[in-house]
């Protein structure tokens, strides 16, 4: 068995005295592992680092075999991410997202949103509103992605400024106000990509809504603590952005 991909290095563990398992998401192939003979040299860390794009041949007598790589640096992004709190934590944080996909499974819109939001951490007003939208993304590929296009109440398409915590989907401003206490808000970059988010506070809002759900669909069925990475990654790039914003506090369920 062979094929040959595009991906970026997730994670490694040691194998042997020389070798490493490397965790790579890949373009056609999802998230894979594969064995890296002489990963620990002085020549392969350096490409073997969180972050990176590498080419890849991976080789296996049978499919369900974990199987060897050959890898060959494409974009060695590393040691830039590894510069800043936004960069370090983020490609941590997304790591752990696509580690809650079925290994193997392919997501290929997902190694696309990886590569672009890891060339965008070091711009603060862009990296929080891109990472949002990959939390988003996740769900939605997990199968619990929310409708965020009209009222679920009236079906208009303005003014969408809640989503409900119990359907995952938008309500206007008139619809939601009578129960405005217990709708989460909705900031309006997540409802037209045309505008950017420059807000703490709306970024702020962002983080609690994916965060709620990530939580509600995924990791309190699993029973997993969501990762410390994501509420390090928030906290920096709200940290970044123009308006001064109190760290994010623990997401709480509106309902209970």
């Amino acid at each position: 068995m062979e094929w040959r991909d595009e991906g970026i290095i997730l994670g490694l563990r040691k194998h042997g005295e020389t070798s490493v398992i490397a965790e790579v998401m890949t373009h056609a192939h999802g998230r894979h592992m594969g064995i890296v003979r002489g990963g620990r040299s002085k020549r392969l860390q350096p490409v073997l680092q969180p972050g990176n794009s590498v080419d890849l041949v991976w080789r296996a007598r049978l499919d369900e075999h974990l199987g060897q790589y050959q890898v060959e640096l494409l974009n060695g992004r590393a040691g830039r991410l590894m510069e800043t709190a936004i960069g370090v934590h983020g490609v941590q944080a997304m790591a752990a997202l696509l580690r809650l996909l079925p290994e193997r499974d392919s997501h290929a819109r997902l190694h696309d949103a990886f590569a672009i939001i890891l060339d965008s951490l070091d711009t603060p007003a862009q990296a929080g509103a891109l990472y949002v939208r990959f939390e988003l993304a996740i769900l939605e590929d997990l199968g619990f992605g929310l409708d965020l296009s009209a009222c679920a109440a009236t079906g208009v398409r303005s003014e969408l400024i809640y989503v409900s915590p119990k359907t995952g989907r938008a309500v206007s401003a008139d619809a939601g106000a009578p129960w405005a206490d217990r709708l989460l808000d909705l900031p309006a970059f997540l409802v037209d990509r045309n505008q950017a988010c420059t807000d703490a506070e709306r970024l702020g809002q962002a983080f609690r809504l994916t965060g709620y759900f990530l939580g509600r669909h995924v990791f309190d069925p699993r029973g997993v603590e969501p990762p410390i990475s994501r509420e390090s990654f928030c906290n920096a790039a709200l940290k970044a952005m123009p308006q001064p914003a109190p760290a994010l506090s623990p997401v709480q369920d509106p309902i209970s």
